[in-house]
């Protein structure tokens, strides 16, 4: 997964170039400049609406006596399309937008969810002594990865 990220860096400029100098062939670039700022206005206010009622929603999650993971995990992901969106662009902004639409956010989240593991493998080595407290169990553990 560590050896997408440079490639990423390199291929989504340019298609970010491709497709403005596409559409401002289209439209005409004083069109694609505002489509641009305007795409970032809309993705900003989204964002500052999407973020109160994610937020909202983990306080509520959090008096109930609940962690707020899809909550936390919502938040990362309007932190990432606030960010794509503000990038210029419209393959950016397309990515942004599904990142702070709800339906697709939430869609993805569960996605990434179900077909992720941790995998994680704990050795427990117990002292089987009889104290006066039986409540108590004396024990090393080791963490093997």
């Amino acid at each position: 997964m560590l050896r997408i990220w440079p490639v990423l860096f390199l291929i989504i400029p340019i298609i970010e170039v491709y497709l403005l100098i596409k559409v401002g062939g289209y439209i005409g670039a004083g069109w694609t400049i505002l489509l641009v700022v305007v795409t970032a206005i809309i993705g900003v206010n989204l964002l500052r609406q999407q973020g109160v009622s994610t937020l909202m929603r983990a306080n509520k999650v959090m008096s109930q006596g609940q962690v707020p993971a899809m909550e936390m995990m919502e938040g990362l992901f309007l932190a990432v399309g606030g960010a794509l969106l503000i990038t210029p662009g419209f393959f950016t902004d397309v990515i942004g937008f599904i990142c702070l639409i709800p339906f697709t956010r939430r869609g993805i989240i569960q996605y990434l969810l179900l077909n992720s593991t941790i995998k994680s493998s704990y050795t427990v080595h117990q002292e089987h002594e009889v104290k006066e407290d039986r409540h108590t169990i004396e024990g090393d553990y080791r963490r093997e990865d």
